[in-house]
């Protein structure tokens, strides 16, 4: 449970994104914020660990980073700029169902009626939370909060399935992720949005906020969860993203719960616990190769490749290179 909890502080961080984006950054910058969330907060990253990816880590790095970071920021953004709020995070909470399809082939997870039940009642509990009367549906909208879910959960599937190299840690992943998918969100953000506007020091703190807490050190928890959880498990994790925006506006604006929102809410934490079930899997899950016959010993792992993750391992290396010479 100590790791389902501490997992669960990067969607509960993540609830914040929406009043820290209204409140203190500049209007109209969707592309800029995904950027100034993701990069600078890599390269701080990139520099405390001083480790870089090696051989065929560079170019998963980069997949990762761009479904987890850099595509995924983008959509999710372009969804709020298009589509209500309400209609942005029920389309997030399909992700736990989307996780849970791909784990079946990718790591061979069970897809049971207990899992399809939680993913529903997730998404029924928060569109009760966040959905209005009166809705405008736009077509683009839809599609991009449609495909960030879909590379979300994606992305943390392949992350669970790839592992880590041996002797990197999780922040030093979380480094590698941030900066891959903060530099393919840059040349966009140059071309759509053009130079970034003067800042104000309202604005640099609101970055300042993003960067750290709302994504370094959040991103880590979650890439560190992903490597000791099941990944459908990390997945239903997310629901808590739009309970925490609730009961954030709630506490900071005076925005108003209502009864149907407050079920919601209980129906949301209901799906979450009852997706962290524990699905039968082998106890040591290798990912870059066909499972070993039990009477040939496994080799050691090699610099560069996937070490396999055992359910409630330790793997938090994460010291400068020197420390490993």
């Amino acid at each position: 449970m100590r790791n389902v909890a501490l997992t669960a502080l990067a969607p509960l961080a993540w609830g914040s994104t929406y009043i820290v984006t209204t409140e203190l950054l500049p209007a109209e910058r969707p592309l800029l914020t995904a950027t100034l969330r993701a990069l600078p907060a890599g390269l701080v990253l990139l520099a405390a660990t001083r480790r870089l990816p090696t051989g065929a880590w560079w170019w998963r790095s980069a997949v990762l980073g761009a479904l987890n970071i850099g595509v995924f920021f983008g959509l999710v953004f372009v969804a709020a700029y298009r589509l209500p709020g309400g209609v942005a995070a029920v389309l997030g909470a399909i992700q736990p169902l989307l996780a849970a399809a791909l784990a079946v082939p990718l790591l061979g997870e069970r897809f049971g009626r207990r899992s399809l039940v939680a993913g529903a009642v997730g998404v029924l509990g928060v569109s009760l939370v966040v959905l209005r009367a009166t809705v405008h549906l736009d077509a683009l909208g839809l599609l991009a909060g449609l495909a960030g879910a879909a590379a979300m959960a994606a992305g943390t599937v392949l992350t669970k399935r790839w592992g880590r190299p041996a002797g990197v840690g999780p922040l030093a992943m979380t480094g590698w992720q941030l900066t891959a998918g903060g530099l393919l969100l840059l040349p966009v953000a140059a071309l759509v949005e053009g130079a970034p506007p003067a800042l104000s020091g309202t604005n640099l703190l609101g970055y300042g906020y993003l960067a750290v807490a709302n994504t370094a050190l959040a991103y880590w928890l979650w890439f560190r969860g992903i490597g000791r959880l099941p990944a459908t498990s990390v997945a239903f994790l997310g629901l808590l993203s739009p309970v925490s925006a609730a009961v954030i506006g709630w506490a900071a604006l005076g925005q108003a719960l209502t009864a149907l929102q407050l079920l919601g809410m209980a129906l949301a934490l209901g799906s979450t616990l009852l997706g962290q079930r524990q699905p039968q899997q082998p106890t040591a899950h290798t990912v870059l190769a066909a499972p070993t016959p039990a009477a040939t010993p496994a080799p050691d792992p090699t610099p560069g490749s996937a070490a396999p993750i055992r359910q409630g391992e330790a793997r938090d290396t994460d010291l400068p290179l020197a420390a490993h010479r």
